[in-house]
């Protein structure tokens, strides 16, 4: 069996979404709003446990806020979240959020290999969208054949919700497939649809726990910037292109 397709997380794999992007614009939607909320970078490194935005909003509010009152904490957290969207959207388009190393590179390798690519993420499509298209083009959205997001399924990660989404709607079997992952959650849902994983680790997510991954790296790399081995079997690779990657498939699948 050969290696079919590769499918992306996008918060922290694609680019350093989180800390550049998300963080920034809750806070910014904090302030919009006239919370006196700020999370500091130190706190959402615990808040990022928690898959989804809006979910995140509301573990903040019962764990940190008790005294805190609203009507409806859900429709208050959807609220709060559109606006933050909204704000990172922003952020995104100003262009302050480049991919991380390698990842431009590897998507036009594996196009040009054949290889089908596809996008398993929580983060909401306008997300995906805004990133894909002021870091590499409007058309660069036709190279993902699938791209899941959002709510499309009923359980977030660590669920493997999303991959098993993905997996049907492009027919394919998870032994056909790599998936690039970042965090311990990630893992988790790629884990439950039996996809074998890379690990790119950011400062987030560099201490998660990667059990069942084939590989943990620093970044994918370049050829004159080498990526840092930080788990698996040492291969004369120093960055990730297609044939590295189907020297790990045909070692782990």
């Amino acid at each position: 069996m050969a290696l079919e397709a590769l499918i992306f997380d996008v918060d922290g794999t694609l680019a350093n979404t989180e800390r550049d992007g998300h963080l920034v614009a809750f806070n910014l939607a904090f302030k919009e709003l006239g919370l006196d909320w700020e999370w500091s970078n130190k706190l959402y490194h615990e808040l990022l446990n928690v898959t989804g935005g809006q979910l995140r909003i509301k573990y903040y509010v019962n764990k940190y806020l008790p005294n805190f009152e609203v009507p409806d904490l859900d429709a208050f957290a959807l609220k709060l979240h559109q606006l933050k969207t909204k704000k990172y959207v922003n952020i995104v388009e100003k262009g302050e959020m480049p991919l991380r190393p390698g990842v431009e590179r590897l998507f036009n390798e594996a196009r040009a290999a054949g290889l089908r690519l596809a996008i398993a993420t929580t983060t909401t499509p306008a997300n995906v969208d805004a990133l894909i298209i002021n870091t590499l083009g409007e058309k660069a959205l036709d190279w993902f054949e699938i791209i899941g997001a959002g709510d499309v399924v009923p359980n977030l990660k660590p669920a493997g919700d999303i991959y098993h989404y993905v997996l049907k709607q492009m027919n394919l079997d998870a032994s056909e497939c790599l998936a690039f992952e970042d965090s311990h959650n990630g893992i988790l849902s790629t884990n439950d649809a039996n996809i074998k994983t890379l690990i790119t680790v950011n400062e987030y997510t560099d201490r998660h726990d990667f059990d069942g991954s084939i590989v943990v790296l620093s970044d994918l790399g370049e050829p004159e910037n080498p990526f840092k081995l930080l788990k698996g079997s040492p291969t004369k690779a120093s960055f990730v292109n297609v044939a590295y990657l189907q020297e790990l498939y045909a070692q782990h699948c």
